[in-house]
């Protein structure tokens, strides 16, 4: 797994969202970018991420920032999860991990003893030009988003 890093160019991807709207990085140069992968909707961890991003969106959105879930999920899981939580920003596909694995987000984890492939908790703040400004993985589920806020120095 190679890690991003600030300064390098943000792997530009094409994916679906839960309602079919096809997102792709490019179409977002000039703005400002969260992009964060999940393990899974409508788990622990992420539904508390996930509600963290949703308390918060007010801010990233006031600071010019578009925020981005990115699981492998299908559009029926991403819609029910984004409805059921009033979660007010896309949540793209990603089924076969192409996108994580561009991000350095899909790879060995360990949970309760077991060893498996699977997406790595990350979170990626991309600059108005498609580079990276911060590549933040193995984030906790809670805090993080406050941190980042924090690091981000959101308004309240």
């Amino acid at each position: 797994m190679t890690e991003l890093k600030k300064g390098d160019p943000a792997p530009d991807f094409e994916a679906e969202d839960g309602d079919g709207k096809v997102w792709r990085l490019r179409d977002l140069r000039g703005q400002k970018v969260v992009l964060y992968f999940y393990p899974a909707d409508d788990t622990p961890g992420c539904t508390a991420e996930a509600c963290d991003f949703r308390d918060n969106h007010a801010r990233f959105i006031g600071a010019g920032y578009v925020v981005l879930g990115v699981s492998p999920q299908d559009a029926d899981s991403h819609r029910a999860f984004s409805e059921k939580h009033s979660l007010p920003f896309p949540l793209l596909i990603d089924a076969d991990h192409e996108i994580a694995g561009r991000y350095g987000a899909w790879g060995e984890r360990k949970m309760y003893g077991n060893t498996f492939e699977g997406i790595i908790r990350s979170t990626f703040v991309i600059d108005e030009g498609g580079h990276i400004d911060q590549a933040l993985y193995n984030v906790r589920a809670k805090g993080h988003v406050e941190r980042l806020v924090n690091d981000l120095a959101l308004s309240r």
